[in-house]
Order: C-alpha cells, then structure tokens, then sequence
C-alpha cells in the first residue's frame, strides 16, 4: 500500500514503523473473514482492511473525528485478522500508532475519558483491586447484574508446594487474577511441582502493562513493563530461573512484546529482549514436560470427561501456541468436543467487555453457543478474562486449563 505520510509521523519511530506496516498491506480483504466486528457488523469500517485506511489517512494528515475513533475502539484486537493475513500485516502494532493519534486529536469528554482513566489507574493495582474484589464477593449476592457479571465466585486457592526442587521458573501473578482467581497460579505451582519444578513469584512484579498501554497510557504500560523487569532480573542475572511463566495468556503476549516497547530504552532494551527469550506460557512449560506428565496421569484412574476448549485469541492468535493445550488436555483423560468458529474472540478482549458491553455480549452469546453444542460440562480457557467472561453467560463451568490437569493429578473429581 502506497503511503506518504505527514511531517508530524513521518521521521518518527512511530512513522517508520507504521509506514513498514502499511506497505506490507495488499488490500486483499481475507482479514474481513476472519474479523468478529465485521461478521457482526458487516461494515467495512469495523474490519482490519477499512480500519487500516482510516488510520493510513489519519498518519497522511487527515483529521480524525469521533466516527473515526469509533470504528478504532471498536476493534477487539483479537489479532484473528494477523493469524489470516498471507503478507504479514502487523495490524495490532498500527492500530496501537493509530489509536494513538486519534485519541490525542479527538479528546474523550464525560463517561467515556472517565471510565478510561478509572480502568487505568485502578485495575493495575493489584492492592487495590484486590480489595475492591473482595468487597465485591463478600456482597456479591447482592450486586446489579452487570457488577455482578464482572465478580467471580470466591474460589479457594489451596496450598502453594514449598520451593524445593532445583529446578525453578517465576510465575507473573498480575494484576486482577490474584483476586480474581488465584487457584490458577497455585494450581500451576502444584502442577510443576509434581513435574519437579518450582515455580515462585517476585516480590514487586504486578501488572504486565496491557491495561494501560491498550488504553493510551502507553508510557504507564511502559513504566509497568520496567516495574516488572527490576522485580525479575536479579533472579535472571544469578541463573537462578530456566523461565518467566504466564499463566494468564493476555499477559504472556503483552510480556513476550517487552522487546518491542522498550527497543528505544537504552536502559532497558537488552533486558527487555532477554526477559521475552525467557518467557513461556505456562502450556509450553507444561508440554515440554510432556513425558513426567503423563506418567503421573497413568497412576490415575480418570474417567473420560467431555470438555469445550476455548483458545483465548491472545494465545492462538497473539502468541501462535495452537494443539498445545489441547494435546495436554487429552492425555488427561478429556474428550475435546468439536467447537465451530473456534478462531473467533470471546468478546473479554481485555477491557472491551466494559468498553463496549453490546457488542461484548453478542460475541460471548455466539462463542457459548458454539462451545457448548458438542455437550461438553465444562469450558477450559487459558486466559482470566475470558474465563470470567464467559463464566458470566453460562452456568457451565469454566475453569483454567491448568486448574483441571492439577485436579487430575490430585485425583479430584472436575
């Protein structure tokens, strides 16, 4: 695609970047097939190809209104449309220049600038998100439907194994899964733990940076990216961990990015690059581990057990891990039911689904309809925001993948 972009971007490391990415865009429209917003809304505004436009004229020096920043929140940032792409459009990294720009020409006023600021400052503090959390369940009963929907039942987390093993990993805790749901990490640990390694968290890690760099704060995201890098790179420099594990896969492709939000920190940049050689979901760990798994499952008497296999489109499409889980997942005795349109998003998309709740909750009506029609009792997913938002629609049970390999290995019942 043919581009000439305006003084204010274009010798800039925003504009060369964005200008590489354009010219990499055919125009082909295979994205549009792929696109939830698109096959919802069947404008092609609201899929990648006429969102790339309005971005291209945005960065050539058109002036951006409210429609056009419209159609750019409306975007999921699913990635679908990358995983689809035969020229290798990195759209997600133009829409982020993009989004950008606009918000910078055309301010937010009212409700909306106040929900994005409240969202920026409060969910990326685990403290104080935490507390609100706890409030939260203890009333939950109690809540509006909405509140409710976003205030997960109170789950115990169960004993964390004491860190033994030679072999040890950093785990990220986040900033809303401890509260929300922190059987996830621990059952991770317990999981590793019977796998002979041990997986501990550092002291002063927290958010990853996704809520406030996908909200505009891109600086705050930055400065939660460095936040993090200090709490890991004692560990890293002594060698005293093999890998940095995520356990939530919105934070994994965020963390696995550090290289490429901190490329122009001369400071951080050649840490940044080696905390994402080091960082795996905790599916890669798992499966590397393949072998001592499955000999720990065989000593268990597992009854097969239907189970609908979300992928977080953070994991298939943002960090390309496909098969993986589910390979786990069969070894541990689960029949995997076919799901149909198993490429498209949830609807959870980070903050999306309190963003924009009506287009949120029609793509989570359609992606319960597509896992559950094979007669599975259960959802798994990798991700606490899809679990929480799909949780919300269906009184199926959905649970992190790993919490169910950890229930088989304890040999209690899912």
């Amino acid at each position: 695609m043919q581009t000439q972009l305006a003084d204010f971007i274009r010798d800039t490391p925003e504009g060369r970047e964005a200008e590489e990415i354009l010219r990499k865009c055919v125009h082909c429209g295979f994205c549009t097939a792929t696109c939830p917003t698109y096959q919802l809304l069947g404008d092609e505004l609201d899929g990648p190809r006429g969102r790339i436009y309005l971005i291209k004229q945005v960065l050539e020096g058109a002036e951006p209104t409210e429609k056009t920043r419209l159609h750019l929140d409306r975007c999921l940032t699913c990635r679908s449309c990358e995983s689809t792409c035969p020229s290798g459009v990195h759209y997600s990294r133009l829409l982020d220049i993009g989004r950008h720009v606009v918000d910078e020409r055309v301010p937010r006023h009212g409700s909306d600038a106040l929900t994005r600021r409240v969202l920026r400052e409060f969910v990326p503090r685990p403290t104080l998100f935490g507390a609100a959390m706890k409030a939260g369940q203890a009333v939950r009963g109690l809540l509006p439907k909405a509140l409710k929907a976003k205030v997960p039942e109170a789950r115990p987390a169960g004993a964390w194994p004491t860190a033994r093993h030679a072999r040890r990993v950093i785990a990220l805790a986040g900033c809303a899964q401890p509260s929300m749901a922190p059987s996830i990490n621990a059952a991770a640990a317990r999981v590793l733990d019977a796998l002979g390694i041990s997986m501990v968290e550092a002291a002063g890690a927290g958010c990853c940076g996704a809520v406030r760099f996908h909200l505009n704060d891109q600086d705050g995201g930055r400065d939660d990216a460095r936040r993090n890098i200090d709490a890991w790179w004692p560990a890293i420099a002594a060698g005293e961990v093999e890998a940095i594990v995520m356990t939530a896969s919105g934070c994994g492709v965020q963390v696995k990015d550090y290289g490429h939000m901190l490329q122009n920190d001369p400071a951080y940049a050649d840490k940044a690059r080696r905390v994402v050689e080091l960082t795996r979901d905790i599916g890669e760990v798992v499966a590397a581990e393949a072998d001592a798994l499955g000999a720990a499952l065989a000593a268990r008497a597992l009854p097969a057990q239907k189970l609908a296999w979300h992928a977080p489109c953070t994991l298939q499409h943002g960090q390309r891990i496909r098969g993986t889980v589910e390979k786990l997942l069969a070894a541990a005795g689960y029949e995997l039911t076919p799901v149909r349109d198993s490429h498209l998003c949830c609807g959870s998309a980070g903050t999306y689904s309190i963003l924009q709740p009506e287009l949120s909750e029609r793509l989570r009506g359609n992606k319960l309809d597509c896992l559950l029609e094979g007669g599975a009792g259960t959802i798994a997913s990798a991700n606490i925001g899809c679990i929480t938002h799909l949780q919300a629609g269906t009184e199926t049970p959905v649970r992190h993948w790993i919490e169910l390999i950890d229930a088989r290995l304890a040999g209690r019942p899912t």
